[in-house]
């Protein structure tokens, strides 16, 4: 099977609301596919059709080779489940919390306990494998979750905001596990609101905007397709500046003026910079910085907030 995941105009109403509007994507066998999108834009109720806990409205969706709709249970037996909340038991140990959940998937006591210990090095828990779940650090508890979620061998595990609220240590120690899985032939389907994780751990991905894709692909591809090489950071004392509006337009560079600080987009910063300093515009503190993916994500789905 060489794709884990499969949409052909994929649509998903709630009465009158359609949250998701015919959209099509694929997730290759052993990558990791990223949907990213701001609130509202159609992804919590696309991983919701992934999983099978919410009907599809019309329109195709294969995971695993199978269909939602009649083969639910055989699907879900072979997800791994990531939720954006970690709903771990408090009062049970560490071990005890993978253990348990093992044996909703039939898998006998011994191997149970055999596979709970395999994970905790896994996820640089054993050491903590006693503990009961409650003092853990949000860290610890999100290592504890993703291994929960591999339990059953999962061939497709579903990341919902895997790293939230983490700090920087414990979400590249959360990167490092995902990336090895990936080394393994697991398929990852991940959201996230940091296009920095998406950056690192994407190799293809969707961003979704009011229920419909806006743009496919790799981060190195929309970067290259929907933003220029650099972008130039500008402040100014009177926060904008009127003669870097008409050296703009007379020069066709792209800008645009935020409330702290003005960005030119060019393929070489310096250039831009020393292109500007000739037509006379001084700003007082420049910043010339590659573009990311977050330049790309706020031109498609724009600044304002979505609720």
């Amino acid at each position: 099977m060489t794709t884990a995941l499969s949409a052909v105009d994929l649509r998903k109403s709630f009465g009158d609301f359609e949250a998701v509007k015919g959209i099509s994507f694929e997730v290759p066998t052993g990558q990791t596919f990223s949907i990213l999108g701001p609130n509202g834009a159609g992804k919590s109720s696309t991983m919701k059709m992934v999983t099978t806990v919410s009907p599809v409205t019309s329109g195709s969706l294969t995971v695993l080779g199978m269909d939602p709709t009649t083969n639910g249970r055989a699907i879900r037996a072979r997800l791994g489940v990531v939720p954006q909340e970690d709903i771990l038991d408090s009062e049970m140990t560490v071990r005890e919390n993978l253990v348990m959940y093992s044996r909703y998937f039939g898998i006998s006591w011994a191997d149970a306990r055999t596979k709970a210990d395999e994970l905790l090095k896994f996820v640089q828990l054993a050491d903590r494998a006693g503990d009961k779940v409650e003092p853990l650090s949000g860290g610890m508890k999100r290592r504890l979750t993703i291994a929960r979620a591999l339990v059953n061998d999962p061939s497709l595990v579903l990341l919902d905001e895997p790293t939230t609220g983490l700090d920087p240590q414990a979400r590249h120690l959360l990167w490092d596990r995902l990336y090895q899985l990936k080394e393994q032939g697991v398929s990852l389907l991940l959201t996230t609101h940091y296009m920095d994780e998406a950056e690192q751990l994407a190799d293809r991905l969707i961003i979704m905007d009011n229920g419909t894709i806006s743009a496919e692909g790799s981060p190195t591809q929309l970067i290259a397709e929907h933003c220029s090489k650099e972008v130039v950071e500008l402040r100014f004392d009177n926060r904008t500046s009127p003669e870097l509006q008409s050296v703009a337009e007379q020069s066709g560079l792209r800008i645009e003026n935020l409330p702290d600080r003005t960005l030119v987009y060019a393929d070489d910063g310096d250039a831009a910079l020393s292109h500007l300093a000739e037509q006379g515009v001084h700003p007082t503190g420049t910043l010339i910085r590659r573009a990311t993916l977050e330049d790309v994500f706020l031109a498609l789905t724009g600044r304002s907030l979505n609720e």
